[in-house]
């Protein structure tokens, strides 16, 4: 009986812990941007991903996660390669994320400037 309030807190403590693992391994959009702008990535692709002279459009809508991630590690084409080494596993997916909440752009016909 007198140990069930030190389990209590045991099992409090464990899925406080846990908890902040698993935030730890989400992918973070502000992270994201940051890497894209960091890695020079703005400067072919616009800085909302919208695609460049030298690069094409990432966002919206972006390449799947395991298609973007093979390109990036082992491009030979005009984007040189971005090994581990230079861009972590982790950076590429808060990379990932950052293209995946960039929003569609607003239709043309809502836009009622362009409409008159």
């Amino acid at each position: 009986m007198r140990a069930a309030p030190y389990l209590a807190l045991a099992a409090l403590a464990a899925g406080l812990i846990l908890a902040q693992g698993g935030a730890a391994l989400a992918a973070s959009t502000e992270n994201g941007r940051h890497v894209f702008m960091r890695a020079g990535c703005w400067q072919c692709h616009g800085t909302m991903g919208q695609g460049g002279v030298a690069g094409p459009k990432l966002a919206p809508d972006p390449l799947p996660f395991d298609a973007l991630s093979t390109f990036v590690r082992a491009t030979n084409r005009a984007m040189p390669p971005y090994r581990e080494e230079v861009l972590s596993d982790a950076d590429l997916a808060d990379l990932y994320a950052y293209l995946q909440s960039i929003p569609k752009a607003p239709d043309p016909k809502s836009i009622r400037l362009l409409n008159w």
